[in-house]
């Protein structure tokens, strides 16, 4: 089991009770009546499937119905720069031939330094694994800002780090890729510097990956920091397990389903489940039990 678990059943109805303000909620047969939520549920490699193979990864998606998947860097799935053309066309006819949808690369690549040096290489890895992601069949990679030097003016950060962003952009629209933004890094991932760099983006196909952290709930709140950016919103979101911690996910649910989001909530997990396919499964019934009940908020 999940470490720190609480049985589905006490988690959501704590969670619906808290998001209510009541002791008692409409049953999950009622709330199934209303509209449906749009959003999906799927994987990044990232904890629980980070040596799994290609096949395997795969596989154990379709077992387990989590049909979407990131592929984070330097993952035992070994789907990198390194492959030939024929390679990149076998991946790409894996995905093709299963019901799993690869959704793109999930890399490390970032663009605060102040070295010039290191700032273009880490512009020209992305365009690489932009073309990866295009052959592979992909929609996009995930970048981070992902700090703000002190002994830089934190402006001249910010529009570093949005020139960046523009200028990888519009190399990934020739390959029919978004650039995902992961809220992210020391400083970064606070929603008003994540405000401050969009509001200096140009490309249309850069987007945010919301990141569910911590900072997420500073003053003015959950929702006025959801709201500030959710114009730049993209097609992929980063959550932890459902039922560890104390993140305010029934509340998140409810945002999304009122902006009638349409896109992938990735579990990127932390913790070491003795099985992972059945952690999986766990997951994967609690978000549909929060999609439903976001309906009735």
């Amino acid at each position: 089991m999940i470490a720190k678990d609480l049985s589905r059943r006490d988690f959501i109805q704590k969670s619906l009770a808290a998001g209510l303000g009541l002791a008692a909620f409409p049953s999950i047969a009622g709330l199934a009546s209303q509209a449906e939520p749009k959003m999906k549920f799927g994987l990044v490699t990232y904890e629980w499937a980070k040596d799994w193979d290609l096949p395997t990864l795969i596989s154990n998606c379709e077992k387990t119905r989590i049909l979407g998947v990131e592929l984070r860097t330097q993952h035992a799935h070994g789907v990198e720069i390194s492959l030939s053309k024929t390679q990149r066309e076998e991946v790409k006819k894996r995905f093709a031939d299963s019901p799993v949808t690869c959704l793109g690369y999930g890399s490390n690549y970032e663009y605060h330094s102040p070295d010039p040096e290191k700032l273009k290489q880490n512009i020209e890895g992305t365009k690489a694994y932009i073309e990866l992601c295009h052959d592979i069949g992909a929609t996009g990679i995930k970048v981070k800002p992902n700090f703000l030097p002190p002994d830089v003016p934190k402006e001249k950060t910010i529009t570093q780090i949005a020139a960046s962003f523009n200028e990888v952009g519009k190399y990934a629209q020739d390959f029919g890729q978004l650039i995902r933004v992961e809220v992210h890094g020391q400083y970064t991932q606070e929603l008003p510097v994540m405000k401050a760099i969009f509001e200096q983006v140009t490309e249309s196909n850069v987007k945010i990956c919301w990141n569910c952290n911590e900072e997420d709930l500073l003053p003015p709140g959950l929702e006025a920091n959801f709201n500030s950016v959710k114009q730049w919103f993209g097609d992929t979101v980063h959550v932890r397990e459902f039922n560890v911690g104390t993140y305010p996910y029934q509340d998140l649910f409810r945002l999304f389903n009122q902006m009638n989001y349409e896109g992938w909530i990735l579990m990127e997990a932390r913790t070491q489940p003795t099985d992972r396919i059945l952690a999986l499964r766990e997951q994967k019934e609690i978000f549909q039990q929060l999609t439903t009940a976001s309906t009735s908020l």
